[in-house]
């Protein structure tokens, strides 16, 4: 038997990128935070997330039938909290326009976005996971928003050029020979 808190504190070391899943549904926009998204598959182009079973949000974008994953930048906390909230005009006041394909709101500002058609979805404990079939995508410029140990993070610095990467690999074989 796994301990719940240990689970967690666990996985938390494991950090992610932050999403709000977002659809056009009833005639206006429905959108939640989601930190679990995932590339599945580059033929054909297919992305994984996981809504929690208990999100009001998700079965409106199920019903939709398409949904885009708007990819936060490091500056936009604030969305990240109002779309993890239940209840209330998520959208009111946030700038986005529908995807040319699939219609799903982009979020201006977003470091970056990928338009889908739901594709499958399979139980998955106290979540589901959800397979969407891409259809268009685009990207921002700037840092994402990072999640690690239950907090906000950013990223410091530029990334690891691949001599570093490979360096850094090298250093990790010696260690262990």
């Amino acid at each position: 038997m796994v301990d719940v808190g240990g689970f967690k504190e666990v996985m938390g070391r494991f950090a992610s990128g932050v999403t709000i899943v977002a659809a056009v549904e009833g005639g206006g926009p429905v959108g939640f935070t989601c930190q679990s998204f995932v590339s599945l598959s580059l033929d054909p182009p297919l992305v994984g997330l996981a809504p929690a079973k208990s999100s009001t949000s998700w079965p409106r974008i199920a019903r939709a039938g398409s949904f885009c994953v708007n990819v936060l930048a490091d500056h936009q906390q604030d969305l990240c909290r109002r779309f993890a909230i239940s209840g209330a005009d998520k959208f009111a006041g946030v700038p986005w326009h529908p995807a040319a394909v699939g219609g799903a709101p982009v979020i201006e500002g977003c470091l970056a976005w990928v338009s889908c058609r739901l594709e499958l979805v399979h139980d998955a404990g106290d979540h589901e996971l959800v397979i969407g079939r891409v259809l268009d995508l685009g990207r921002g410029d700037g840092r994402p928003l990072l999640f690690y140990r239950g907090e906000f993070a950013t990223m410091a610095g530029s990334p690891i050029e691949p001599e570093g990467i490979q360096r850094a690999q090298d250093r990790a074989v010696d260690r262990h020979r």
